[in-house]
Order: C-alpha cells, then structure tokens, then sequence
C-alpha cells in the first residue's frame, strides 16, 4: 500500500523529535513530493526548519519557515503552527521577545483543546521561564499539561510536567523541581535517547543548584556527547555552557575553558545571543581565575568589555545572565581595591546565585573601605536569606550540599570577624559557619515500602558491583534514593544560635570550649573557659596542611605493620607527624584551657583529625561538637542507659570478642550475629535501645556520604537507612575502620556516617576517622563499656577506658560526649 504525504510527514515529525535528523530529511522530502495540498505543504516547510535549526543552521530554519508561512491558501490552524514554529526558533535563537510574540500570535489562532495548541503553550512557557516570568510560565505549563492529559499524548504530557519541574527549579524549589521531572523522565527515555539527554540537561542544574556538581557535570559531559554523536551542534553547545556554569563554583579555570568552547561553537551556527551567554560565562571564569591566559584576562577584565557584553543580553531578555557577570566584575574589582560605581543589587525575581553576589560585593565593598561591621552585616544579610530559602529542606544532603551558596558568603564574614579581634563576633560567626545545617530539626519520615525495596535492591546489586552491567541500575537506585531523601525528610524547627555569653554561662569550672576558626590564610582558636575567653593565634597553621595530608597514610601503616623490623620506623614517623601537629593546633589553646574537658568544634578542613591520638589529647575527656550550640541544647543528665543492643557484623575478626567483653557489663542486652545480622533487625533493634554498639566493616562513600555503610549480613546499612528508623539510640558506638571519616562539602560542611546519625538524633556517638587494629577496638571499647555502666559520660569513658588498657586509640567522641 502507498503511503501518503500525510502519513511520510507523520513519520518525518516522529523522527526529527527522536534526533534522527537524516531519516527527517528523507521523509521530508518525499513527503513533499507527494502533494500540491497548501497546509501540508506548509507544514512540511515547518518541520524542516525544525530540523534545519536542530541541525545548527538556526537562520536558515527561519528562512524556511517564512516560505512557509508564506505559502497561499493556508487555513488558520496551519498559521497557528507555523506561528509557533517561528516562536521555537526565535527562542533557539535567543530572541525572547519575538519568540513569545509569535508563539501568543499562534495561540490567538487557534480555537478549542487541540495538541497544537498544547504544544504552543508548552513552548510558550518556556520563553516566559527564560525570561523569569515565573508565574506566567506556570500558567502556561500547568494548562498545557491539561491539554495534553485530554488528548491522551503521553510524550508531549510528560514534556509539560518537566518543564513545570523546571519552573520550580527557578523558584528554588528542588525538592519540587526533582520530584516532577523525576515523574516526566521514564515517557522521554522511551520516547529517545535525545528527549532523555535535553531532559537530563535541565536535572542537573537541579543538582548543581543542590550543590551535587559532580554528578551535574557527569550528567551534562554525558548528554554534550550524545547531541555531538546526533549531530545537534546547539544542544551539545548548550549542555557545554551549562557544564562551565556548574564547573564556575569549583574550577574557574576549567569553567573558562569549556565556556570559551560553547562560546565559539554558538558562533559557528550563527547564534549571536547564545554565543554571548557562553561569553558572560567567560568573562566571569577570567575574575574569578588566576590561570587564565594572560592577553584574554586583560580583554574580558575592561569595563567597556563587560558592559558590552552585558548590555547585549540585557537586550536580548537575558537580564538574569546580564546581572551575573555585572556583580561578579563589581565583585573583583571591589577585592582589588578599584573603584566601581556599579549598582550592587538584583532583581527580586533574580536567581539564588545572583542575589547572593549582590550581598557578596555589598560586603566587599564596606571592607575595602575599612567598614569591617558594615561588611559583617551585609555578609550576615546574605546567609540569613540563604537560610529562610534552606529552612524547610530536612534532609541532610540538601542542608549541606546547598552550603555551596554561601561559600563566599562564609569566607567573608570569618575573616571580617577574626580580623575585628572581638571574641565575641569571632564566636557568633563560628557558631554560623558551625551551626549552618546543624539548625533545622528534622522530622522522622514515615515508612516508605518502596524505599525498604529500593535500597534492599542496592544492598544486593552492591554486592556484586564487580559486574559493571549493574552500574546504570546502581546509579538509577541511588537517585531514587535521594529523592525519596529529599522529598520525606521535612523539617521540624529551626534551632537559634547560641551567644558567647550563653555558652560561657553553660561551662563548669572543669570545661573548656576551643572553637578553631578558619579564614582563606588563618586558623585561630577562641578558647573560653568560666573565666573568661581569648582569641589564641596559630601561627603555624601554614605547615599543618602537608602534615596533614599523610597523616591517613601513617595512620593506617602503623594499624597494619606492628611487628617486624619495620614497625618502629613507621611508629616513630607517626609519632613525629603527631607531636608536630599537636604543637601546631593544641600547644597555645591548652594554655589558656589548662587540664579542663574540652568541647571542640572544628572547620571542615579537621574534621578528619584523629584528635585523641595527638599528644595533648592524650588521657583527655573531651567531645567533638557539630556546633557550640547543638551540644549546648543536646547534652542531659549522665545517666547509664537500660537498654542495650549489640551487633557483630560479617568476617570481624574479633568481632565477637568485642561483643562479649561489651556484654559482660550488661547482662539483658540483645545481641544480634551471623544470619541475623541484617539491616532490618539493626534498624528494628536500634529503634528500642538507647545504647547501639556495631562491630562491622565499614566504608566511607566519598562522592556521597549517605552511601557510606556498616556491612551487615544482608549487606551494607546505609547513612539512607538511619533516616527509615522511627527513633535512634542516644549513643552509638561504631567500631568499624573509618566510619568515622567525613567527607568536606563546600569548605566547612563534613558529612559521614557520624553526622548522619547525629542529624537523626542520635546525642553522641563513638567512632574513629582511621583504620583501628581489631585488638586494640576490642579493649578499648570493652573497657568503655564498663565506664558507661558506672555511670560515666560516653566521653569521659572512652577517655578512662584509654587510661585503663594504656592503648592510645583513634576512637573520639562526636556530639554530646558530655
């Protein structure tokens, strides 16, 4: 049977929306061939423009779809299609106004429910969410989705609840944005491996805005080389300049680079206004880098070379992109003491990222000019905004993934306040840098099946990760994971900050607090005591990075080789390593401390030190805090706990030993080994304790911490798994090897399995940040059991029970240790 024209452009439509722009091509012009009827004509002519312009030759796309629109006898539907055609290519373009002008002219045309007109709106709300007319394009989506619910097209439906996604990404609502283009995803993956990489482009700015970069940048490296490989030049440019606008946040250089090659790829294809955003995205790289080629810095650092570029995409609509590269040259030029007469402000509707640049050269500029307090308020005006926008996320990885925000933000406001020399404003800015995730309460979700399933499924595919089939499957269970994570974990309340004069209030004559502060060139120590509080100076903190940087390696060598001919080589460089560092951070601050108990909180650049290993440590009680005032608000009467659970976990060598010796100071606790080990009675058993004690191998996931796990029978129990336990111990004891380890997000945020049972509620929690030899775990923590049955502190009894074995061991107290 012959087949139609109609039914050739049917199929021409069908593959130009797969990316199978040849196979268009053909069809398209058999198509054409094949009738003398003036709307299919003309609908032909539209598609190829679509496929002209998807294929990098934007102008002559337009070209083409004039003749079209051109073409006599066209009834009022065809004109309202091409009329919209004309509107995506304007917007491919980057012609905002004429795009939204054309697509509301096409609309207008059209009377009724139809897809066309579905389709029109969707492409509508596009323009507008360019354009930040936030509520205007959730109109737009919300009535398409409508449509194209009533006329049953599944495809083109799930291409309005993404694009409704992405409307809540530019509200800020990541929770929202991930859940609906989550639920968009599964239709455009069946429908083409292109519908699923342009989707893929648009979550990750959701995860890069959630601070995830290095998954948002693998995503759009992935989705770039897709569109190269189907011959999209403007897609794979777009997904570049996406990549160097993630790659700005950690990597100027590289930012620069991958913008400097979007830039000259838009350029080929003609695309001016594209070509522009690609350089607005340069030109911010070159500020902020100090690799970046010497002639190229000097162009793009002019003011006449900004204000080009930026008023061309003021012009072009690209107002939000034109602020951006306005305050990050106020930015520069404020740090480098040049004058600058440039507003320091956005637009309300602005994005995240570009309102907290305006706070950031307001802070700026009162320091260059010697306003140290004005500076400090406009810091702390920053944060506060980015904390009412964090406020409702409970979960652990938003609050310390989106840290990324105030990065600078942070680094301002700590050296304001170190240089002010005022114990006073160095503790209120060290308890915001401390207390920065640490604010929201979390509210225990409610059991999710699903959840239980997802994460039984990657307990057993990790298992078998030698396989690299599983990777996909692994990598779809822990996005799914996340955001379950993200969309169940609400917050409670927000915890305020606690004053200096609160917390030397809350001392004792036998404690000491020292909260280390550290700036981009300085660490200091605020040491408080009942009597009083001193900034201490630490002059020797520029040595402490290369010490401490093979600490972990000395750490291990020396759990591993005891004995033989080499073992006291490895002790005494060890041991070395740790008297210099000691003198480096603890010498001046136990001066003023004197032989107290000690409450420390750190910056995230120590949140790996084994600190109970240090020399001036040693046979000291002391509890490592997430923040002043978390410890201030969680610690409580010692009491010994009544109820007890232990775990012995798969091949630990004396794991049960370990158990036993905890056992014998209490004799009802319950005890779980071998088989019945597994995540589930771990969860059950640790919802009805108040004393959990895990000895199991364990592993620190260092891309995401809430993957790192305690293996169990059945598998790894997972930071995601704390978050399943309707209530969780008072205190946890995990003696396996490195569970105690963090990882850094963002400067001061360290996450690892000691935060995450924190955060859910747990008040202290005994762990080591480095490998422990088995036998030492088994008498240490033994013997600290028997402290904790007479009634001791957790970390007074890990400190006595040191005392009493004489081994020195990595194991610390986090949180409410006392």
């Amino acid at each position: 049977m012959t087949t139609t024209a109609g039914e050739l452009h049917q199929a021409a439509v069908v593959a130009a929306n797969r990316g199978e722009y040849g196979a268009a091509r053909r069809l398209l012009d058999r198509a054409e061939r094949r009738t003398t009827d003036p709307d299919l004509t003309a609908r032909i002519f539209g598609t190829r423009a679509f496929v002209v312009a998807r294929s990098g030759d934007v102008a002559r796309g337009e070209e083409i779809c004039l003749q079209a629109l051109a073409v006599e006898g066209i009834g009022a539907e065809t004109f309202a299609v091409l009329a919209g055609q004309m509107g995506s290519l304007a917007e491919h373009a980057g012609h905002l106004g004429d795009a939204e002008r054309w697509l509301t002219r096409g609309i207008d045309a059209l009377e009724g429910e139809s897809k066309e007109l579905a389709n029109l709106v969707v492409n509508r709300s596009l323009v507008r969410m360019q354009r930040r007319q936030l509520e205007a394009a959730s109109r737009d989506a919300q009535h398409a989705t409508r449509l194209l619910g009533a006329v049953g097209d599944a495809a083109d439906e799930a291409q309005a609840v993404h694009n409704e996604g992405y409307i809540a990404l530019l509200r800020g609502e990541l929770v929202g944005a991930m859940h609906l283009m989550a639920r968009a995803r599964p239709a455009l993956e069946e429908m083409s491996p292109v519908a699923a990489g342009i989707s893929d482009v648009d979550r990750a700015e959701v995860l890069r805005d959630a601070g995830l970069v290095t998954e948002a940048e693998r995503l759009l490296a992935r989705a770039a080389e897709l569109f190269g490989a189907h011959r999209m030049p403007h897609d794979r440019a777009q997904a570049e300049l996406n990549l160097a606008r993630s790659l700005l946040t950690h990597d100027a250089a590289a930012a620069g680079e991958r913008a400097a090659a979007a830039r000259r790829r838009f350029r080929r294809q003609g695309n001016e206004t594209w070509a522009l955003r690609a350089e607005s995205i340069e030109m911010r790289a070159a500020f902020l880098s100090t690799r970046a080629d010497g002639r190229r810095r000097r162009s793009v650092l002019q003011a006449e070379a900004v204000d080009a570029v930026a008023s061309a995409l003021d012009a072009a609509g690209y107002r939000n992109d034109a602020a951006g590269l306005r305050l990050s040259a106020a930015l520069w030029r404020a740090r480098s003491g040049l004058p600058d007469a440039t507003p320091a402000r956005s637009a309300p509707t602005a994005s995240l990222d570009v309102r907290l640049l305006a706070h950031e050269v307001r802070a700026a500029r009162a320091a260059s000019r010697g306003r140290r307090s004005e500076a400090l308020r406009h810091a702390a005006s920053g944060l506060e905004a980015l904390a009412a926008w964090r406020r409702d996320f409970g979960s652990l990885d938003l609050q310390t993934s989106t840290a990324m925000h105030g990065t600078g933000l942070m680094w301002s406001g700590l050296a304001g306040a170190v240089e002010s020399g005022r114990p006073d404003v160095v503790f209120a800015w060290s308890e915001r840098a401390r207390h920065y995730s640490l604010q929201v309460v979390p509210l225990r979700p409610p059991p999710d099946p699903t959840v239980a399933d997802e994460l039984a499924e990657l307990r057993m595919l990790r298992a078998d990760a030698g396989d690299a089939r599983l990777g996909a499957r692994i990598a779809e269970l822990e996005a799914a994971a996340r955001q379950r994570q993200w969309a169940g974990t609400a917050s409670s309340a927000v915890e305020e900050r606690v004053t200096l004069d609160q917390m030397s209030g809350a001392l004792d004559d036998d404690t000491a607090y020292i909260g280390y502060v550290l700036t981009e060139h300085r660490l200091v120590a605020l040491v408080a005591t009942r009597g009083g509080t001193r900034i201490v100076p630490l002059p020797g903190w520029a040595s402490a990075p290369a010490l401490l940087a093979g600490l972990r390696a000395d750490v291990d060598m020396a759990a591993s080789i005891r004995t033989g001919p080499m073992a006291a080589v490895v002790r005494t460089a060890l041991d070395d390593r740790l008297e210099r560092l000691s003198a480096v951070l603890l010498r001046d601050p136990l001066r003023v401390a004197g032989d107290r108990r000690l409450v420390l909180t750190v910056p995230g650049a120590l949140s790996g030190m084994p600190w109970s290993l240090l020399p001036g440590m040693r046979g000291r009680t002391f509890t490592l805090a997430g923040s002043a005032s978390r410890w201030l608000r969680r610690r409580a009467p010692v009491e010994p706990p009544r109820e007890v659970g232990l775990v012995v976990g798969p091949r630990v060598a004396r794991g049960q030993e370990e158990v036993d010796a905890a056992a014998s100071t209490w004799p009802a606790a319950r005890t779980l080994s071998g088989p019945g080990a597994t995540v589930d009675a771990v969860a059950d058993l640790a919802s009805t304790v108040d004393l959990l004690h895990i000895a199991a191998h364990g592993r620190h996931a260092v891309d995401n911490p809430l993957f790192s796990g305690l293996d169990l029978a059945d598998g790894a129990l997972f930071g995601y798994d704390i978050d399943r336990m309707p209530q969780v111990p008072a205190t946890v004891v995990l003696s396996a090897c490195e569970v105690g380890r963090s990882s850094v997000r963002w400067g001061e945020e360290a996450v690892g399995m000691t935060r995450i049972w924190l955060h859910a509620g747990t008040r202290t929690v005994i762990a080591a940040p480095v490998v422990v030899a088995d036998d030492v775990a088994c008498e240490v923590l033994g013997a600290m059991h028997a402290g904790l049955g007479a009634g001791l502190p957790p970390a007074a009894a890990l400190a006595a029970a040191s005392a009493d074995t004489g081994l020195v061991a990595p194991f610390q107290s986090h949180g409410a240790g006392f």
